[in-house]
């Protein structure tokens, strides 16, 4: 069974998986140096372990081991049990979800592991966004995606914020990340794949007639939450569409949705 073990100082060393989860860059660095992601919640951390990650420790006031009874018996790691001022000083927020676990990051599979045998995939052009990164991934497990295609500079799935807001999605969701912006979309194409590039762009072809021709491997790209596609993406696609508005949206001057909610639109209109 796991150790448990009390904890009065939010500078022990021992915590320091843990210290300032508000503080992106920190966050980014120590993440990437150690191999590691958090996992708040009993819901996300099941849903970690079921998917094969491993807990480094978890984090929780005594009050709430009674939400991962069923799974602690099983786990070898320290469960370090502390006040919640301590984890609120020690983390940067009042945790108010139970637990927090640390968790050893799996190897990212190649582009090609990654494309081999889906059918369905969604690709990120530099969405920097963690929120808007989770909210995606959960789209794309509720809707049958295969898979996630990210650009370099996209944000990582596996941060804090993007996890909770993918409810543990990123962890069943297979996803790679390219190597090269500029010319790893040739890739995706040579996999079999039809590109269809989002935009608001009114000379763009409509969404569900591009899907309805596209053949039996399609690739969705989505741009940044600013700027959209680059227009290096959307030369590079076999097709820009669009997801068409009322007259009375236009009339409004809405002439496109956001990313998320574009997202959920386009990858059910491959389900169709």
């Amino acid at each position: 069974m796991a150790e448990l073990i009390h904890v009065p100082d939010a500078s022990d060393p021992r915590l320091a998986d843990y210290v300032r989860l508000t503080d992106g860059q920190l966050r980014k660095s120590l993440e990437a140096e150690e191999g590691l992601f958090i996992a708040e919640g009993a819901k996300v951390i099941r849903r970690a372990l079921e998917t094969g990650h491993r807990p480094r420790s978890i984090l929780m006031s005594e009050r709430w081991l009674d939400s991962l009874s069923d799974v602690l018996p099983a786990l070898d790691c320290p469960v370090y049990l502390v006040s919640d001022g301590t984890a609120e000083t020690l983390t940067g927020f009042a945790v108010h979800r139970g637990a927090l676990a640390s968790m050893t990051r799996l190897p990212l599979p190649s582009l090609p592991d990654a494309l081999a045998g889906a059918r369905r995939i969604v690709i990120l052009e530099d969405l920097v966004n963690h929120t808007n990164v989770g909210a995606i991934f959960r789209c794309a497990a509720a809707l049958d995606v295969d898979a996630v295609v990210l650009a370099p500079r996209c944000a990582d799935p596996l941060y804090r914020r993007s996890v909770k807001v993918s409810m543990g999605a990123v962890f069943s969701m297979p996803y790679a990340r390219m190597e090269d912006w500029h010319k790893d979309l040739a890739l995706v194409r040579e996999a079999g794949f039809r590109l269809l590039a989002l935009t608001p762009a009114q000379d763009a072809l409509d969404l569900e007639d591009a899907v309805a021709s596209a053949g039996d491997r399609v690739g969705l790209l989505f741009g940044s939450e600013g700027d959209g596609l680059s227009s290096h993406w959307i030369s590079e696609a076999d097709a820009a569409v669009r997801i068409p508005m009322s007259e009375g949206a236009l009339a409004k001057g809405v002439d496109s949705l956001n990313v998320v909610a574009a997202a959920a639109i386009a990858c059910y209109a491959l389900t169709r």
